[in-house]
């Protein structure tokens, strides 16, 4: 065994003359493996929150969204758009028509955004998964109805056994604005309330879903759209998908992936688990100072021994890396009992669950998810740290024949 880590090690487990090193020690191996460890569970809930997310986004975000780049609306009834429809990597096609109007329900009013889509849609989106109240369902018979999210609804004062309409209201873009009786410039469409889900609360309380027949009645639309969204089949390449759509509409079409529909967002989570990350790394260097005041005792008891050695023919540098071997094998202890802690808990709360969330969320414990990646990076950064730390007094004490 090589001779730095043999004395090492010894220096390590031996039964120090002063207790006070040892129990120092310990408290930094524990401070280090609480500090990993909280750090890696940190971390992993973030990844669990991101893949909640990202999972209720792509609930009613499509794989690609085409939007004009000027204006609002625009004709889908192109051999460009028709080539695309008909494309092998397309599972469907939905043509959306959608605008913020003025709500009615009985006394209540609001204003929301209706987005028309057609059967295609109503078929392929996974809302309907998360239906709470009566069904996703955009006619019945030959009336229109409407799905809308439950704080909707409890604004309006509305469920889905009333019989009263929901009045949409959008003022028309042929009729000139009489001051004697404004609402003959408005437009007005009558749908019956279908179904009721709960998704998310911006998105709960802002969209509602209609025929796209009755939204273009609203607008005053032929065959125009506000956007277009296309589902692709399982397995393929989104990107190299993406940039063929994108080289058939040309620069008068914007086209979208998940990520770039909610660019902001996806940005501030990462930069909020970047942040996380410095912050825990900084407390680490601050409990870390314990192995500092360990590691200066055990040099200074250790001073006769150094003589010894010394006297046998080690040199300084041999003397300092054993100290300094010593010092990162307390940082490598904490890291291990950490990592091995982390995993430990993160697995009893994917299967169990043991930590509810707090109030009525979608989810009934902290989502979870361990990356290696992350893992990888704990160990490291807490790694250098320990090295930094096991350094230091030697950074201070220039001598070793002063100990």
């Amino acid at each position: 065994m090589h001779l730095t880590l043999f004395i090492s090690k010894r220096y390590l487990f031996a039964k120090k003359s002063h207790n006070v090193i040892n129990i120092i020690s310990v408290i930094s191996a524990a401070g280090i493996a609480i500090g990993t460890a909280a750090l890696i569970i940190i971390l992993s809930v973030y990844n669990g929150f991101e893949g909640l997310i990202k999972s209720l986004y792509s609930t009613y975000e499509s794989d690609l969204l085409i939007t004009p780049a000027t204006g609002k609306s625009f004709s889908p009834k192109t051999a460009q758009f028709n080539q695309i429809r008909n494309n092998n990597s397309v599972a469907a096609f939905c043509e959306i028509v959608q605008e913020n109007v003025f709500v009615k329900y009985g006394n209540q009013e609001s204003v929301a955004t209706i987005k028309g889509v057609d059967s295609t849609f109503s078929k392929i989106t996974h809302i309907k998964e998360y239906i709470k109240e009566g069904e996703f369902s955009l006619y019945h018979g030959e009336t229109p109805q409407a799905i809308m999210g439950r704080s909707m609804a409890f604004q309006l004062g509305l469920r889905v056994h009333f019989i009263d309409p929901l009045q949409l209201y959008f003022p028309s873009r042929n009729r000139a604005l009489y001051l004697v009786n404004p609402t003959s410039s408005l437009n007005l469409q009558e749908v019956f309330p279908a179904g009721l889900f709960t998704l998310d609360q911006n998105f709960d309380k802002k969209y509602i879903f209609i025929p796209i027949e009755i939204a273009r009645n609203l607008l005053e639309y032929e065959n125009e759209v506000s956007s277009v969204e296309i589902y692709t089949k399982e397995g393929v390449n989104i990107n190299q998908f993406k940039e063929e759509v994108k080289k058939s509409l040309g620069p008068e079409y914007l086209v979208k992936d998940r990520y770039e529909q909610n660019e902001t967002l996806y940005k501030m989570m990462k930069s909020e688990k970047v942040s996380i990350y410095i912050i825990l790394l900084f407390i680490l260097i601050i409990i870390s100072c314990n192995l500092f005041g360990s590691l200066s005792m055990l040099i200074i008891e250790k001073r006769e021994d150094a003589k010894t050695l010394k006297a046998l023919g080690a040199n300084n540098s041999l003397i300092k890396r054993i100290f300094l071997l010593e010092g990162w094998m307390i940082s490598l202890l904490g890291i291990f009992i950490g990592v091995a802690v982390a995993l430990f808990v993160s697995f009893i709360q994917q299967q169990f669950g043991i930590i509810p969330m707090p109030g009525n969320f979608i989810v009934d414990s902290y989502p979870i998810i361990v990356k290696l990646q992350d893992v990888v990076l704990t160990i490291c950064g807490v790694a250098v740290i320990g090295l930094f730390s096991a350094m230091l007094p030697f950074l201070i004490v220039k001598k070793i024949e002063n100990f």
